[in-house]
């Protein structure tokens, strides 16, 4: 329990120290260096659009983040008067007395000490449970975090070819870059700040791929109507169409939230709640 504490802690100021490594290295190095091709136009350049792009799915991994860390799922044990102390709720729900109907995969989280409604998972680098709020944030945190990822996979491999005169043209050179590199930072042939970005680039690949596993997961649970915790334990998903599903956690207006990063507006949960 100390052990998933710690990663508790430790988890979030990770996320946030890569996510400003590669906001600086997007900023004060790949965007400066495509300003210095001169065939393109100052007003339509390369360098203007992939900053537009970059910033895009940045404000929407960050606004996402924010919105899965300040939407917590509510403590459902609160109403129901288990006693004092988290204790008694996970007490309450290991002897099986969850109303199902009233709190659908309602499970208790010992690290944040609370009773979730339709509980998914707890995730470690938003340090918070993942529920009936904030699934749709979580998922979109997901996707943009793994779009941010590539985007700046694709630039850093263009920067690292202009840079070494490497050609990427072979696919095994990306696989071989790593020991190449390695060899010749330690024979002096290698700056240490290029062979940073070495390190980053498959840093972004395995954060990138990670989140994209995440996103595709979730989103076929979620056309189940069903969710990990769920799945864990091994309960029938629930026979619905998967338009409703889809409809349960993205609500009406998803198309909203695929533009800019908005609270769960407009879901059943969120009617429900209303009531």
């Amino acid at each position: 329990m100390l052990v998933l504490r710690f990663l508790n802690v430790v988890a979030p100021a990770y996320f946030l120290f890569i996510s400003a490594v590669t906001f600086a290295l997007q900023l004060f190095l790949f965007i400066p260096s495509m300003f210095k091709d001169p065939t393109t136009t100052p007003l339509f350049s390369s360098a203007l659009l992939h900053g537009a792009l970059f910033l895009f799915l940045s404000a929407n991994a960050l606004g996402n983040y924010i919105l899965v860390i300040q939407n917590s799922p509510e403590d459902l044990s609160k109403g129901l008067n288990l006693g004092p102390g988290g204790e008694a709720g996970a007490d309450w729900l290991d002897r099986g007395r969850t109303p199902g109907a009233a709190f659908p995969a309602s499970h208790f989280c010992r690290l944040c000490a609370r009773v979730t409604q339709r509980h998914d998972h707890h995730c470690f680098f938003t340090g918070n449970c993942i529920g009936g709020r904030n699934m749709r944030n979580f998922v979109m945190f997901c996707l943009y975090t793994s779009l941010a990822c590539l985007d700046s996979l694709v630039t850093g491999v263009a920067y690292i070819s202009t840079v070494l005169s490497t050609s990427f043209a072979n696919p095994l050179a990306f696989l071989t870059l790593l020991p190449h590199s390695i060899s010749q930072f330690f024979s002096g042939a290698l700056l240490s700040s290029e062979m940073f970005v070495i390190l980053m680039l498959y840093l972004w690949l395995g954060i990138g791929l990670a989140c994209a596993g995440f996103c595709c997961h979730q989103m076929l649970l979620i056309l189940r109507g069903q969710t990990r915790y769920q799945m864990r334990k091994g309960t029938v998903a629930r026979s619905r169409p998967w338009r409703k599903n889809l409809q349960e956690v993205f609500g009406k207006r998803w198309l909203l939230g695929l533009l800019i990063p908005v609270l769960n507006v407009g879901s059943d949960y969120h009617r429900q709640k209303e009531k």
